[in-house]
C-alpha cells in the first residue's frame, strides 16, 4: 500500500494500483497559494493531505515520486496557466529564501572582498609607480600610504608635491594625464574604502556564524574557510586533513605531478601561528591547528557552547609546547 501525491490530490494506492482513498485541496486556487505547496513538495515535506492519508492508513509507505510514475495520474491541463504562473512566484520565493542563507551571504561578501583586493593592489601599484615617474624625490616605501590621498586632494602636481614633503617634479603631466593620475588615485581610495566595509561586514557574519572558528582562526580566516568548502555543513562534516590543505589549489596540482604534497595551505599559512614558525615544524602546526578548527567549526555548526579566550588561550599553549618540543630541524632536514 502507498500513498502519493502532488500539488492537488493524495491518493492511496493497493498494490493493484486500485484507488482506496483519495484526498484533494480544496484551497482556492491562485499562483501564491499554488506556489506555497510546490515549495513544500520541493523541500520534500508532505502536504496537509498525505498526513491525513497517512493517519488514516499507518501501513501505507509515502512515494515521494508515485505520482510522476502513475499513467493515470490527473495531469491538471486546465490549470496550465495558473501553474505557469505559480512556478514564476516560486522561483522568486527561491531567491527570497537564498537572501537568510548565511553560508551564500558569507561567499559573496568573501568573493566581493577577493576581487575588490585584487583591483585595489594592482590600481595601488600603479598610483604610486605613476606619482613616482614624476615626483623622482618620493620615498615609495614609507610614503606609499600617503601617496593616494595626496594626489586626491591635490589640484595640481606641485600641490601633492608639497602635501607630501617634496621638491616638485621637473616635468609636470599635462591637464587631461593630471586628471587622469587623479582619477587613479580617488579609485584607490574608494577601493579602500569599500574593501574596509565588505571586511567589516565579514568579521561580523563570521563572529556570529561561526564563534569557536571565528575565535580560533579569525573571522576573515573562518569566512575564507567556509567559502572554500562550500558552506558550513560541509566545512563541519570535513576531514580535518582536506580542512588543512585548503586554499592549496596550486601546490596540490603540483602533488598530482609528483611534488611533495602541501603541509598547509593558504588560508592556514596566514595565521601568525604558522607563518611566523620556524619552517621545520610549520607541518606539524598546521596539522595540529586543523585538527583544532574541524572540532571548533563542528561546534558552531551542532550549536554546541562557543569557545572562549581560556580554549583559544590553551590552544595557543599546546602550540608553544610544538614549538619547544622542534626547537631544532632534524637532521638532513
Amino acid at each position: 500500500m502507498e500513498i502519493h501525491f502532488d500539488w492537488k490530490i493524495a491518493r492511496v494506492l493497493d498494490g493493484d494500483g486500485n484507488i482506496i482513498d483519495e484526498i484533494g485541496w480544496d484551497g482556492k486556487i491562485v499562483p501564491s497559494s499554488l506556489a506555497k505547496r510546490l515549495l513544500l513538495i520541493q523541500k520534500g515535506r508532505m502536504t496537509p493531505e498525505v498526513k491525513t492519508l497517512s493517519e488514516r492508513f499507518p501501513e501505507a509507505e509515502v512515494e515521494v515520486m508515485g505520482a510522476l510514475s502513475d499513467p493515470y495520474w490527473p495531469s491538471h491541463q486546465d490549470l496550465a496557466e495558473i501553474y505557469h504562473r505559480a512556478t514564476v512566484e516560486l522561483a522568486k520565493m527561491g531567491v527570497a529564501e537564498s537572501s537568510g542563507d548565511m553560508d551564500r551571504r558569507i561567499d559573496m561578501l568573501v568573493s566581493a572582498a577577493v576581487e575588490t583586493r585584487a583591483s585595489w593592489t594592482t590600481s595601488e601599484a600603479r598610483c604610486v609607480e605613476w606619482a613616482g615617474m614624476f615626483i623622482t624625490e618620493l620615498d615609495l616605501d614609507s610614503q606609499r600610504m600617503e601617496i593616494p590621498t595626496a594626489l586626491a586632494k591635490s589640484d595640481n602636481i606641485e600641490e601633492a608635491s608639497e602635501i607630501l614633503r617634496v621638491a616638485p617634479p621637473k616635468h609636470f603631466p599635462s591637464s587631461l594625464e593630471w586628471d587622469a593620475l587623479k582619477s587613479q588615485a580617488i579609485f584607490v581610495l574608494e577601493c579602500s574604502s569599500i574593501l574596509n566595509k565588505l571586511e567589516s561586514a565579514i568579521r561580523e557574519a563570521a563572529s556570529e556564524y561561526l564563534p569557536s572558528l571565528s575565535a580560533l582562526v579569525g573571522p576573515i580566516s573562518a569566512a575564507k574557510l567556509l567559502s572554500l568548502a562550500g558552506g558550513r555543513e560541509r566545512l563541519a562534516r570535513m576531514p580535518s586533513g582536506s580542512l588543512q590543505v585548503l586554499g592549496a589549489h596550486a601546490a596540490m596540482a603540483a602533488h598530482r605531478r609528483g611534488a611533495p604534497p602541501p603541509k598547509h595551505g593558504a588560508i592556514l599559512f596566514s595565521l601568525p601561528q604558522i607563518s611566523r614558525s620556524p619552517r621545520w615544524v610549520r607541518g606539524k602546526i598546521a596539522r595540529f591547528l586543523a585538527g583544532k578548527a574541524s572540532i571548533a567549526v563542528r561546534i558552531d555548526h551542532f550549536n554546541g557552547v562557543p569557545w572562549g579566550e581560556r580554549e583559544i588561550n590553551q590552544i595557543n599553549s599546546e602550540i608553544d609546547s610544538i614549538k619547544n618540543r622542534f626547537s631544532k630541524p632534524r637532521k638532513g632536514k
